[in-house]
């Protein structure tokens, strides 16, 4: 069955652009466009799409508040379209703390372009959101969050009361560890690894069986660790801001967090996250030292690592041209193997493809611990499952459950 996807744009060229190429997959079928977001609203009642492709600046109704009334009347994935100006990445994540799924680039140069890139991108993302369970019966919507609709906001996104918080967290920097072997053999190697012991979390061998059961928190043992290190991608802005708004400003741990998402977003983000937040929170700059208390997210289009010579700071780099995704998930992990070994509580959550997979292997391999966020929480099962399938999670966790967990947690010896 086709992937019903609905257009929304105030630009004819961009309206026409956007169904061309959707038009050349047969799974998906355009069943509507809009100019503005008060049409968009009633034809998203009315048509019912899976997706939503969405602008910003529009007549009448603007995309942002569009989103919010389609969260609350008629919930539906929807994929932004901005800017990668700094103020379009404030926009977009205003949309996205609204309920909006993901975002693609507005750059007319790249969509004017006949070559695939960006034709790739968009089939790539309507296909992730129209197979996503988000908005289906027992999605996040429903399971656990029956005052959700009531409260007139559907979006799982937590709001904090307040959007200036004290910092009360401690200078104390994390422990170095011992040194380990180089990263250089890591994210290519196959070889057999130690995985999860739980029969449920065993490696699957058919696309048929069905998902390990979440973990409940009451029978979650946390590691005795030294640094929590979190990879996501798609759906990962609001899964951050849900659990890391529920730890304390006194939270033992130096925390690393990798988000797929070009340099200007990421700069924006850290600074949204710092002032929602009770921990502080800051885009990472080579040589920053790795503190109790202290998020530290991955510059867009560069790599974070752990600086292997001084495991108490990161190092931020270019890394290499071949990898895929700047930052990568499996390059922090990595890094992250090789100087706290089992000491690391790795988490991984919502996102397209299997970044953090490769990684994940090499955690596994020296004996730390990692959780995926469960299928039914995720905009996106894709990271988490590679992982699950591979065998390497220990436990797989609701969403809601993630943050409390860590709240929990007082700094061993």
């Amino acid at each position: 069955m086709a992937i019903k996807v609905l257009i929304v744009d105030d630009s004819g060229f961009f309206r026409h652009r956007i169904e061309e190429i959707l038009r050349e997959d047969k799974r998906i079928e355009v069943v509507g466009s809009a100019v503005n977001g008060k049409e968009a609203v009633e034809k998203a009642r009315t048509l019912k799409p899976d997706v939503i492709t969405m602008d910003v600046e529009m007549p009448q109704l603007n995309g942002i508040d569009a989103v919010r009334i389609i969260m609350r009347e008629c919930p539906t994935n929807v994929l932004m379209l901005s800017s990668l100006t700094h103020e379009g990445a404030r926009i977009t994540l205003e949309a996205m703390d609204a309920g909006a799924a993901d975002y693609l680039p507005k750059d007319i140069r790249a969509w004017m372009d006949k070559s695939q890139g960006i034709r790739q991108q968009l089939i790539e993302r309507i296909l992730a959101l129209g197979a996503s369970r988000r908005f289906r019966s027992g999605s996040v919507f429903d399971h656990r969050h029956p005052s959700s609709r009531a409260s007139g906001s559907s979006t799982m996104v937590f709001r904090p009361e307040s959007t200036t918080v004290s910092r009360t967290a401690s200078a104390r920097e994390a422990t170095p560890a011992a040194r380990r072997r180089p990263l250089t053999a890591g994210l290519a190697e196959r070889e057999p690894v130690r995985t999860a012991t739980s029969p449920a979390l065993r490696p699957r061998t058919t696309g048929e069986e069905k998902d390990p059961p979440t973990s409940h928190p009451s029978k979650v043992r946390f590691p005795d660790c030294r640094i929590v290190v979190i990879g996501t991608s798609t759906g990962g802005p609001a899964a951050l801001q849900r659990i890391l708004t529920q730890i304390p400003a006194n939270f033992p741990y130096p925390i690393l967090l990798v988000q797929h998402m070009p340099k200007t977003f990421t700069q924006v983000f850290a600074e949204r996250l710092n002032q929602q937040c009770q921990i502080s929170v800051k885009e990472a700059e080579d040589g920053d030292r790795l503190k109790p208390g202290l998020a530290l997210l991955a510059p867009g289009g560069l790599q974070m690592m752990i600086d292997p010579r001084q495991a108490d700071r990161v190092r931020v780099l270019e890394g290499d041209v071949k990898l895929t995704y700047k930052p990568s998930v499996d390059v922090t992990y990595a890094s992250a193997a090789r100087a706290y070994g089992a000491r690391v509580l790795a988490l991984i959550l919502t996102g397209m493809g299997a970044d953090g997979c490769d990684g994940a292997r090499l955690l596994k391999r020296e004996g730390a611990t990692i959780w995926a966020q469960n299928r039914i929480s995720c905009t996106i099962y894709g990271m988490p499952q590679a992982v699950v399938n591979a065998g390497l999670a220990d436990e797989v966790l609701d969403l809601e459950d993630i943050g409390p967990l860590l709240a929990q947690q007082r700094r061993r010896g």
